[in-house]
C-alpha cells in the first residue's frame, strides 16, 4: 500500500450483514447472510419460503416471543383447554339441534311468536342468573381460579344436558330451557373472570393483551373445527336417539377429563388461602419454600362441596380462619378475650380472636393489603398451636417477629406475588384504640 495515499482513498473492506427474523430478541432465527467484497455480492439464505409462511401463520396463534414470553405451564394448559373447547363445540351442535326441535322448528303447528317468546325467556333467565352469580361469588373467582374454572365447565355441561333433555319433556319445556340457560350464565361469568386471572399469570413480558388476542384466535379455530365436526356428527346421528346420547355422554366425559388436566397443569404464583397454608406449613417444618409446581400438586382442585372432607367434617388449617370478621357479633366473653390478648397486637392493624376451634381476624379500617396477608399468616400460626391442644398468642407473636420477614423474602425469591392475599372482599372492618390514645379520651 502506498503510505502517501490518503486513508479515505483506501480500498474498501469486506462487509458482512446478517438478517434475523423474530418478534422478540429471545426468539430470533437467522434467515440470510450477505457478504460484499470490492467486486461482488454473495448471499446465502436459510430455511425455506414455506417455513417462513408457517412461522407467520403460527404467529397468529401464539404470543410474540413465545415461549420466552409466557410461563412454562402455558403450553400444557392451552393444549388441554383447546381439546375441551373442541369437545364443547361438537356437543353444542347436538344440544342445539335438540333444543330447536323442542321449540317447534320444522313443525307446521309451531308459530314464530311462540318460538321467539320461548327463546327470549331463556335468554332473560340467563342474564338475571349471571347478575346474581356475580353478586354472590364475584369476589371469590380470582382467589380460587382453578376451582371455579372446573365449576364453570361443569355448569356448561349441565346446561347442554338440559337442552338435550328438553324434547323428552314437552310439558316442562320452558322450565328446562330456563334452567339450562341459568346454568350456562354461571359458566359465562366464572369462565370469563378466571380466564382473566390466568392470562395475567401467563404473561411474563407485560403481554396480557397479546396473550388474550392469541387466545381468541385459538378459540376461533377450535370453534370452527368443532362446528364442522358437530354438524357431521349431528347429521350421522339424526333420528337415532341412542347414538346421540352415547356420543354426547362420551364427549362430556372427555370434556371433564380435559378440563381437569388443564387445571391440574397450572402452577399459579399468587397467594390464596390454601397456597399460603401449604407454603407456611412446609416453611415451618423445613425452613424453605416450595416451588409453585410442588404446591400445585398439593392443592385441592375440586370444590369443597364435592370433597369427602365435607362429609366427615374435616377442616384444613386455612378453613379454620375467618378473615374480615364482623365486630358487631362479638359477645361479652369475646370482648374480654380480646382485651386479654390485645397487647400482642399493639403494633398490628388487626386483632385475632380464638373461638370454638377457629381464629377470627378483625381488620383495622386503615389496614393495607400487606397487613391483610400478614394477619392471615399470623392466624395460621395461631391455628397450628391450637391444633396441638394449646392457644399461645405470645408464642405466635414471637414466631411472627422472628420468621415472617424471612418467609416473605423466600416467597419472593421463588417467584410468588406477595403484594396481596387473594381472598373474598373484606367488607367488614373495625377500629380500636391503644393505650395512650385511650388515656386521652378519658
Amino acid at each position: 500500500m502506498d503510505a502517501s495515499r490518503p486513508q479515505s482513498e483506501a480500498a474498501p473492506a469486506w462487509v458482512t450483514v446478517e438478517e434475523w427474523n423474530g418478534s422478540s430478541a429471545s426468539a430470533l432465527s437467522r434467515t440470510a447472510v450477505l457478504t460484499a467484497s470490492p467486486s461482488s455480492l454473495t448471499s446465502h439464505r436459510f430455511g425455506s419460503r414455506w417455513g417462513w409462511i408457517g412461522g407467520r401463520v403460527l404467529g397468529a396463534f401464539v404470543p410474540e416471543g413465545f415461549p420466552g414470553s409466557v410461563t412454562p405451564d402455558y403450553v400444557p394448559f392451552q393444549m388441554w383447554d383447546t381439546l375441551q373447547g373442541l369437545s364443547t363445540y361438537i356437543r353444542a351442535m347436538l344440544s342445539t339441534q335438540a333444543l330447536l326441535g323442542a321449540i317447534g322448528v320444522g313443525e307446521q303447528s309451531a308459530t314464530v311468536i311462540g318460538a321467539t317468546f320461548q327463546w327470549f325467556l331463556r335468554d332473560l333467565t340467563g342474564m338475571l342468573g349471571g347478575i346474581l352469580f356475580t353478586f354472590y361469588q364475584g369476589s371469590n373467582l380470582d382467589s380460587n381460579a382453578k376451582t371455579w374454572r372446573l365449576v364453570a365447565d361443569f355448569m356448561n355441561d349441565l346446561g347442554m344436558l338440559m337442552d338435550l333433555l328438553s324434547p323428552l319433556f314437552p310439558s316442562s319445556l320452558i322450565v328446562i330451557m330456563c334452567l339450562g340457560s341459568l346454568s350456562r350464565s354461571f359458566t359465562g361469568v366464572a369462565s370469563g373472570a378466571t380466564r382473566a386471572a390466568l392470562t395475567q399469570h401467563f404473561a411474563l413480558a407485560n403481554n396480557v393483551a397479546d396473550i388474550s388476542a392469541k387466545e381468541g384466535s385459538q378459540e376461533t379455530l377450535a370453534t370452527m373445527s368443532g362446528m364442522g365436526l358437530g354438524m357431521l356428527l349431528a347429521h350421522i346421528t339424526r333420528g337415532h336417539a341412542l347414538s346421540v346420547w352415547v356420543s354426547f355422554l362420551s364427549l362430556t366425559m372427555f370434556h371433564m377429563y380435559a378440563n381437569y388436566k388443564a387445571v391440574q397443569s397450572l402452577s399459579l404464583t399468587t397467594l390464596n388461602y390454601e397456597r399460603t397454608s401449604i407454603l407456611l406449613q412446609y416453611f415451618k417444618e423445613c425452613g424453605e419454600v416450595l416451588a409453585p409446581q410442588k404446591v400445585s400438586q398439593q392443592e385441592h382442585i375440586l370444590p369443597l362441596w364435592s370433597s369427602w372432607r365435607k362429609l366427615i367434617r374435616i377442616k384444613l388449617p386455612y378453613e379454620r380462619v375467618h378473615l374480615g370478621a364482623k365486630a358487631s357479633v362479638l359477645t361479652h366473653t369475646d370482648m374480654l378475650g380480646i382485651a386479654k390478648t390485645r397487647s400482642h397486637y399493639e403494633n398490628a392493624n388487626y386483632l385475632l380472636l380464638d373461638k370454638e376451634g377457629s381464629v377470627h381476624i378483625f381488620i383495622h379500617k386503615q389496614a393495607t393489603s400487606a397487613d391483610v396477608l400478614k394477619s392471615f399468616v399470623h392466624a395460621l400460626v395461631l391455628v397450628s398451636s391450637m391444633l396441638k391442644g394449646k392457644t399461645q398468642h405470645a408464642e405466635a407473636r414471637q414466631w411472627m417477629g422472628d420468621n415472617y420477614t424471612t418467609f416473605i423474602s423466600k416467597l419472593q425469591m421463588k417467584g410468588y406475588s406477595t403484594e396481596r392475599l387473594l381472598s373474598h372482599s373484606i367488607v367488614w372492618r373495625a377500629h380500636w384504640l391503644h393505650g395512650p390514645e385511650e388515656a386521652k379520651l378519658k
